[in-house]
């Protein structure tokens, strides 16, 4: 859709609100949350992760790696919340479970890509599997770091470069792009689908490119991927953040027009934290830790997608499977990822626990049936649905080590 008039006026407020992050961060905890602490002993929050873990394994199709009742980028965030599950518990019980399965899974897909969209080369429209975790950690079902480098550089052609921009083309698009939109270089956008026609530049997909980069330039220390992580960053802040502080969702980059502004999710903004927290690991550059900050405190706080009492709405559909039911789950992952990496953030800390807490919480209060978990945090329980399985897993296991 066509640009709204006054759009550029939005741009430049956007850009005075970033300068002002510092002064306009709101860490408190709002007293209208719900139960936002909680007193279970560490065994018994393994226990209950491990739980909703062995209760969606029966729905496992090992001849894909995919689970009946979601789709395949659905699938991989399942991977991805048992893979954590072990990490947070300090245990391999589903290590070969996870290796095995994610085997299958690449081996059937050329670039892991099923659909044709850019975000699958990640492994997923979450990095399922992401390049670098076990050269950092002992996550042992993320990819080798061979094919992480390989993965960066495959979607590095669906990047606009800084030449790119200049030029207006694109080697892998037949189309004229916009050099810029509201007078901001278009330089570090990612596209969306990697088919020459597709226009659409996205934030999640950019959002996972900086994710990536940023991760490798951590574990090999190669320039290049510090600078591709923050040519893309600096994309989402000049482009793709509303008044609010929340992320919005995609630019077309022929002619910069943009997705309407009621489609706003939470993965776009987890996934951008998630990002940003490494790096501003690998930088030391304040900027990015300032808008990490700023995006946490809007997001958290966010009515887009939450109540007064702090619990997501987004993804409640207790008959049908769709998209939004996943994102919760990678925008939770990304608010670990933030927890993980500023210790000395007390507030901040404080913050993200208490969030999960609350949604921790409703799971177990409110949308429980013994193991399994409706999609609709706010219940009532239901009878077991993949789907809402799915959603309930990286909040059991962030849980785990949030609380620790």
């Amino acid at each position: 859709m066509p640009l709204p008039t006054g759009g550029h006026i939005l741009f430049i407020y956007v850009l005075s609100l970033l300068f002002a992050l510092v002064s306009a961060q709101d860490l408190s905890v709002p007293t209208s949350w719900r139960k936002p602490s909680t007193s279970r002993p560490l065994s018994e929050r393994i226990s209950i992760s491990q739980d909703a873990i062995n209760s969606i394994l029966p729905q496992l199709d090992s001849a894909t790696g995919e689970f009946n009742g979601i789709g395949y980028w659905q699938a991989g965030n399942v991977w991805t919340a048992i893979a954590n599950h072990d990490h947070f518990a300090g245990t391999d019980k589903n290590k070969a479970l996870v290796v095995n399965n994610l085997n299958t899974a690449f081996k059937l897909h050329a670039h892991y890509d099923k659909y044709g969209t850019t975000t699958m080369r990640f492994g997923g429209r979450k990095q399922h599997c992401r390049a670098t975790e076990p050269i950092r950690t002992k996550i042992f079902c993320r990819m080798p770091l061979t094919l992480g480098m390989k993965s960066q550089t495959t979607v590095s052609s669906s990047v606009i470069t800084k030449a790119d921009a200049n030029s207006k083309k694109q080697p892998k698009k037949n189309f004229s792009i916009a050099g810029s939109c509201n007078e901001a270089t278009m330089a570090g956008g990612v596209f969306w689908r990697t088919t020459t026609d597709d226009q659409s530049i996205n934030s999640i997909t950019t959002g996972l490119y900086i994710a990536t980069s940023a991760l490798l330039a951590e574990i090999t220390g190669d320039s290049k991927y510090t600078k591709a992580a923050v040519l893309s960053a600096q994309w989402i802040k000049a482009h793709n953040i509303n008044a609010n502080g929340i992320i919005l969702d995609s630019v077309n980059g022929h002619d910069c027009t943009r997705s309407p502004s009621n489609w706003l999710f939470t993965y776009n903004s987890g996934k951008f934290i998630e990002g940003l927290s490494v790096l501003a690991s690998v930088t030391k550059d304040s900027q990015w830790n300032n808008l990490m900050v700023h995006t946490v405190a809007a997001a958290v706080k966010s009515s887009t997608w939450q109540g007064s009492d702090g619990i997501i709405t987004e993804g409640s559909s207790p008959t049908s499977n769709n998209d939004g039911v996943g994102f919760k789950s990678i925008f939770i992952r990304g608010l670990y990822e933030a927890f993980s990496r500023n210790p000395r953030n007390a507030n901040l800390r404080v913050l993200l626990r208490s969030y999960v807490d609350v949604q921790y919480n409703a799971l177990l209060d409110l949308a429980a049936t013994k193991s399994t978990y409706s999609s609709s945090w706010h219940g009532p329980p239901q009878s077991f649905t993949t789907w809402g399985q799915l959603a309930s897993l990286d909040v059991l296991g962030s849980a785990i080590r949030i609380n620790s």
